[in-house]
């Protein structure tokens, strides 16, 4: 692991096919390992499997939705630490606050740009000896 910020795994859960690949084109640009997850189920054994250092979480999905999916995440004590950004199309107050309250420590707004999403990564994501 490099202090620059480089070198992350990076689990990035979202139904939309197109936000995954370029969410994977621009983190596999800025040197980070990219897991692809397409509903909060498939992410959950990706996350055991594989244990993320960033999660990048989408809102509205089928089944669980990200809210939930986050939820999920930070009441599993193995993975609270694991820093999750919520992905939305809406750039609400309500949105980012619900985010805040299951847990995630960022909002971004699609459609995102490299730098917004190579940043976020920067700014959040958790060393891997944080995660147990």
């Amino acid at each position: 692991m490099s202090t620059d910020g480089s070198g992350y795994k990076v689990l990035v859960i979202d139904d939309s096919n197109t936000i995954r690949r370029s969410a994977e084109i621009f983190l596999k640009q800025g040197g980070h390992e990219v897991l692809l997850a397409e509903d909060g189920f498939d992410a959950l054994s990706k996350i055991d499997d594989h244990r993320p250092h960033l999660i990048f979480c989408d809102i509205l999905m089928p089944r669980l939705d990200g809210y939930q999916t986050c939820a999920i995440i930070k009441r599993n004590a193995e993975f609270s630490s694991v820093p999750v950004v919520m992905l939305s199309s809406k750039d609400g107050v309500f949105d980012k606050a619900r985010g805040r309250m299951v847990g995630s420590q960022h909002h971004l707004t699609k459609p995102f740009t490299k730098d917004q999403l190579l940043q976020a990564v920067r700014q959040f994501g958790a060393a891997p000896q944080e995660i147990q």
